[in-house]
């Protein structure tokens, strides 16, 4: 028989094979499992199924650990982003962020670079990521990034590698940060692979191939860590009030009964183990039970990783206000990062406004309060919040998860009506109620449907409302919650000191004429709204807008609608000059129509300029308005608010 050809064994039908055959077929699928492949699989492997990257992860997880203790420390955050519906917004404001000014350590602007270009086009990358179903985001932190004079050539040698991993090209741009203690490189990469299908990566080289081969290039660049580096770092973790290596080991160490024996032939391992035991017991997190032995704290490594971020929150606090030129006592940090955290709202001057977590895109605030203390917020995806300048005034308040009314309405017509819910059920069951009124909870039943499965719309347009139809409103609400923990509220986008003599109405002025005031304490951001408000006493009284009674001062009864009007008359005339029309004031019962043009910020507030042919009007902006710029808005002015209807037909959606 010639060396090419082979014979056949057939077996009966339906025979699974002989025990050898067993194992041999086991073999293969398990050597096609450690190649990153999977059986019955036509063609080369595509990494559909369990991801491409897979045997190299695997044999990067199985080489010597005592090499790998020398290599330098790389940190590597992965996050995968899904593109459909806002992740596109998300994705064009993520990249924007990240070019953001003083990112460099001159100061500039974020440059973004390509495997060939120090300057690619953030626009092009994402026009061709436009049908693209995710996309991959990495942060990559040398631990010595500080010995790098530039991160691009490390970046490329980094993503050449990755390719030749995953055995496909890689669409990908990259941006280096110089403006933290730890230099960095934000990493972008396209989901698909050469051939334009949808690129999976393998957990495991995610979670540790990528960041074992950045340790290899650093350790290439800069030597190995020697013995006195290695000491001198591990001495540091001894007495650090976060997460380490040493509490990892620690952690490994323990018997069946939970107890730790750092007993050990090496006498700095030993002295270490116990100086970190010791350090531990200070912090409540062990106790020593016996001769040489120690019981770790359950909760030991989720208590340290908290203790560790809530230090460097407090760290974020003192850098923003001392670069502000603030001095404030670090016993009046107060800190909200817990979703659901229960307090009082808080009113206060806006310090700084940064990204916590780069990765997640999750951002905070940093606001001096009229309580003397300064706090920190988590206030989650930066695209749910407004901007927020330095020095506006902001309220933040925790998010309500609580049901609303309109939950509450819904769920008491639905159970009147068989668990249905529509426009014409609505109406039927409460004739005072409008058409427009009963539109709102349509569009709350449609925001909770898009977000969770707690309701249905049928092919008739009813809605079918279950019985605990609250229960996953709740849930809908902490979902939210997590996403965008606070409500901020900005209530005047002027600084304090601006505030003092400008004319127009200020969220000084409200303080003033308010009957329930802020809380004012005599120290800090409270001091100096106190002195302000002196201030603007005085000046009122020269603009005959206020009077001193003896020991007190009398407002006049229109003295916030008269500084609303100056200003709206002020900004209306210059708005004239620049678009060539007249202004016209929007009345009370008053038929507004025309192109939604943009918006204005004023003193009292934000407002809408509506255009038309020959003339324009200055209306209160309403945050549901964002999406209608530049469309056709016609909307019935009222004493304290206006029904909008969108587009050009008077049957089109309405907002009220």
């Amino acid at each position: 028989m010639q060396d090419d050809e082979f014979r056949p064994r057939l077996g009966k039908i339906g025979s699974r094979g002989s025990k050898a055959g067993k194992r041999y077929a086991g073999q293969v699928r398990a050597a096609i499992n450690r190649a990153g492949g999977s059986a019955g699989q036509g063609g080369r492997f595509t990494g559909s199924r369990t991801g491409r990257g897979g045997a190299a992860a695997a044999i990067l997880g199985s080489r010597d650990r005592h090499a790998a203790f020398r290599q330098r420390r790389v940190v590597v955050k992965a996050r995968v982003v899904k593109l459909a519906g806002k992740g596109v917004d998300g994705a064009r404001a993520h990249l924007r962020y990240l070019q953001r000014d003083g990112v460099t350590r001159e100061g500039e602007p974020g440059a973004l670079y390509g495997v060939d270009s120090d300057r690619v086009d953030g626009k092009a990358f994402l026009e061709r990521a436009g049908g693209d179903r995710h996309q991959f985001r990495f942060i990559v932190a040398p631990e010595d990034g500080i010995e790098y004079d530039d991160l691009k050539p490390l970046t490329r040698r980094l993503m050449a590698q990755m390719e030749r991993d995953l055995g496909t090209k890689l669409d990908w741009v990259a941006v280096d940060h110089f403006n933290t203690g730890n230099p960095h490189t934000h990493i972008i990469v396209r989901g698909k692979d050469d051939r334009g299908e949808n690129l999976v990566i393998a957990r495991d080289y995610i979670s540790s191939g990528l960041r074992e081969r950045a340790a290899e290039l650093v350790s290439l660049d800069l030597g190995p860590r020697t013995d006195r580096e290695i000491e001198q770092r591990l001495r540091h973790e001894m007495e650090q009030e976060r997460f380490t290596g040493i509490d990892r080991r620690l952690l490994s160490m323990r018997d069946e009964d939970g107890h730790v024996l750092p007993a050990s032939r090496d006498a700095f391992r030993q002295t270490l183990h116990q100086g970190r035991l010791r350090k531990l017991e200070r912090m409540g997190l062990a106790e020593k039970v016996g001769p040489g032995r120690w019981r770790l704290d359950n909760e030991l490594e989720a208590t340290l990783r908290r203790i560790g971020e809530r230090g460097d929150i407090i760290k974020t606090m003192h850098r923003e206000l001392t670069g502000k030129g603030l001095l404030r006592s670090a016993g009046d940090y107060v800190v909200h990062d817990r979703p659901g955290q229960e307090t009082p709202p808080v009113v206060g001057r806006v310090v700084a406004r940064g990204l916590a977590d780069e990765i997640n895109d999750r951002h905070y605030l940093v606001v001096d309060g009229v309580d003397g203390r300064t706090h920190y917020f988590d206030i989650g995806k930066g695209e749910a919040t407004e901007p927020t300048p330095d020095g506006c005034i902001v309220r933040v308040a925790p998010r309500n998860t609580e049901p609303r009314q309109v939950d509450r309405t819904i769920a008491g017509i639905a159970a009147a009506h068989d668990g249905r819910y529509s426009i014409d059920i609505h109406l039927k069951h409460d004739p005072s109620a409008t058409e427009r009124f009963a539109e709102t909870h349509v569009r709350r039943l449609e925001a909770i449907r898009r977000a969770t499965e707690g309701v249905e719309r049928q092919p008739d347009g009813t809605w079918a409302i279950a019985p605990d139809h609250l229960d996953h409103v709740a849930d809908y609400e902490r979902q939210r919650a997590r996403a965008e923990p606070v409500v901020v509220d900005k209530l005047s986008s002027l600084t304090l000191e601006q505030q003092v003599s400008f004319d127009g109405a200020t969220w000084i002025d409200h303080e003033l004429v308010s009957e329930g005031p802020e809380a004012l304490r005599g120290s800090g951001f409270g001091r100096e709204v106190r002195e302000a408000l002196s201030r603007r006493r005085q000046w009122l009284i020269a603009q005959d807008l206020a009077r001193g009674e003896q020991d007190r001062i009398v407002y006049r009864a229109n003295m916030i609608s008269i500084l609303r009007q100056r200003e709206l008359n002020r900004v209306a005339g210059q708005l004239s000059d620049e678009l060539g029309l007249a202004y016209s004031e929007a009345k009370p019962g008053r038929l507004v129509e025309g192109t939604l043009r943009r918006s204005v910020e004023l003193a009292s507030g934000k407002y809408a300029v509506i255009e038309n042919s020959r003339e324009f009007t200055l209306v209160p902006w309403r945050p549901v308005l964002d999406r209608h710029v530049g469309k056709e808005v016609s909307g019935l002015v009222r004493a304290e608010r206006i029904s909008w209807t969108i587009g050009r037909q008077r049957s089109g959606p309405s907002v009220s």
